[in-house]
């Protein structure tokens, strides 16, 4: 989830987050000395579920692929505006619809084989064939057709869309696009088909010419990295790097022990007070926005979630404020899907506020019957519980008359079903895949998460002919497109944005980390 050109034109309003540059001791090596042998220990709250570039969909995941993956194309540091040659330069058509790439320099696998032209057509084929989460990055917002893929020389290859698409150059950074070896991937069982099955290899050793590489990988408890000896690049400070699964609490204690270097998932609360000597804390604004959906499948919502007056009621009855008190100093609420920072972005919106006098009359009629709220127990959003959050909106609903019992589940269990559609309602979190407002269409009608919630494109013409609009817009006339979009899908949708939190990083004794909000944080910067 998870997810903008070089020509600035299509997009005016993304704010770059704030780099980390923290004081600590260690010695970087540059791109012909041998690297440490210093351990890098870093705490994260897992939603990792593959290492598989082309089926990697979640926020652990990027962190995870943009250390042992190269993309065409990179962002510098925590700046999202403006992204820059890694595997190739890049030109746009004057039409906006096509992509030209070139090869920029040579860089090598972990195999030794060549970063080729090849492997980039082959790889971003390859997500294409096998259609899992990110192969949206890939094709039509409108129509879902795919892009088409050209290799036009040994050098340069073409990205084609069918309509003008301005947000070509931005979407080629996220990790899920890291290029791949194809000629060692095809030894083992790699193709750019449904038929794949280069998975459970990709999830024991790397294929990739970044900085790292797999030494071991557990989805539920840790990955080891070790650095990958051909890599082209300045090498990495540190010769071991373990990403562990740990809750924000025990992150806490970790740093302060000095037992990790970085943790990525404390909250307001848990940072009161924690900077002192070594250890630094920085707030910067977080992407990531936190939303209630209510299920539109009327053989999963139970008569409930799928009703219009019910869903006006929630919408009343939550307070939003409540939960801003729950995630903290610097939390705001979004008044659509698309985060404050990007372009399109609403400030408020009369459709998602608090009133308790509306919410009763909505509900009226549903008055003691009871909806099942599922949410991730073992994620967290930017170090804010999602069980804290569940029980205020049980309180809220429960006022109201309605009865809610909480489901926690394990985040791969409850990935799995609400991916399935089979889930009533629930929490859940989204970030940005690239920094713009197109990457949120997957939230309307008959797209990637509207089918999560069970929202058919036949459910809400209104809201699909604003989301036509929108991907029509071109240039100054985007912004407020998105925002009609948004508007529509607030009055008559199946999703209510909760909170944006604060993201706060807390280091001991380390330098060089920035935050990015497409893959947290580059492990190989860190020194």
């Amino acid at each position: 989830m998870n997810h903008l050109p070089a020509r600035l034109t299509a997009m005016t309003a993304t704010a770059a987050a704030v780099a980390l540059i923290v004081t600590g001791c260690s010695s970087s090596s540059g791109g012909g000395q041998s690297t440490s042998s210093k351990t890098l220990v870093v705490d994260n709250a897992f939603d990792l579920k593959t290492s598989d570039p082309a089926r990697a969909f979640e926020l652990t995941g990027s962190i995870v692929d943009k250390a042992i993956y190269e993309t065409a194309l990179t962002f510098n540091g925590s700046d999202v505006t403006k992204p820059v040659p890694q595997l190739t330069t890049y030109t746009m058509s004057d039409d906006e619809k096509t992509i030209t790439l070139t090869l920029n320099g040579k860089h090598v696998f972990s195999s030794g084989n060549p970063v080729t032209i090849d492997d980039i057509v082959w790889s971003y084929k390859r997500v294409q064939g096998i259609a899992g989460n990110p192969s949206f990055l890939l094709s039509n917002l409108s129509t879902g057709k795919p892009f088409a893929i050209t290799k036009t020389s040994d050098t340069t290859m073409t990205i084609t869309d069918t309509q003008p698409n301005p947000a070509l150059p931005t979407i080629l950074p996220n990790p899920s696009l890291g290029v791949l070896d194809s000629k060692t991937l095809e030894g083992h069982g790699g193709t750019t088909g449904k038929d794949d099955g280069a998975e459970s290899y990709l999830n024991a050793t790397s294929a990739g010419s970044g900085p790292y590489q797999l030494s071991s990988y557990n989805v539920s408890s840790k990955v080891v990295f070790k650095p990958n000896p051909k890599y082209v690049g300045d090498k990495p400070a540190y010769g071991r790097v373990v990403l562990q699964n740990v809750k924000g609490p025990s992150q806490k204690i970790d740093v302060q022990g000095g037992s990790a270097q970085l943790a990525l998932n404390l909250n307001s609360q848990q940072v009161n007070g924690l900077a002192s000597g070594s250890i630094k804390v920085v707030k910067t604004p977080s992407a990531n926005v936190g939303y209630l959906w209510l299920n539109q499948n009327a053989g999963v919502s139970g008569g409930l979630t799928n009703q219009p007056d019910f869903v006006k009621g929630v919408r009343h009855a939550i307070d939003y404020k409540a939960i801003q008190t729950i995630a903290g100093s610097g939390s705001t609420q979004p008044g659509g899907i698309v985060p404050s920072q990007f372009l399109g972005s609403l400030e408020s919106d009369e459709n998602n506020t608090t009133d308790a006098a509306a919410a009763k009359s909505d509900l009226a009629k549903y008055q003691g019957r009871s909806i099942t709220l599922s949410y991730p127990t073992d994620a967290a959003l930017d170090g804010v519980s999602f069980a804290d959050m569940a029980q205020s909106v049980q309180s809220d609903l429960e006022g109201a008359g309605v009865k809610v019992k909480l489901n926690g589940l394990p985040i791969a269990t409850l990935l799995d079903s609400f991916r399935a559609g089979k889930l009533q309602a629930g929490l859940m979190y989204w970030g940005p895949d690239f920094p713009d407002p197109s990457d949120y269409l997957t939230f309307s009608p008959g797209e990637g998460l509207g089918l999560r919630a069970g929202w058919t494109k036949d459910m809400a013409p209104e809201v699909t002919k604003a989301k036509e609009a929108a991907i029509a817009a071109q240039g100054d006339a985007r912004a407020a497109a998105y925002q009609a979009w948004q508007k529509a899908a607030n009055a008559d949708g199946a999703f209510v944005p909760l909170v944006q939190a604060a993201k706060y990083a807390v280091t001991n004794g380390v330098s060089g980390v920035t935050q990015n909000a497409i893959w947290t944080v580059d492990l190989a910067t860190i020194e």
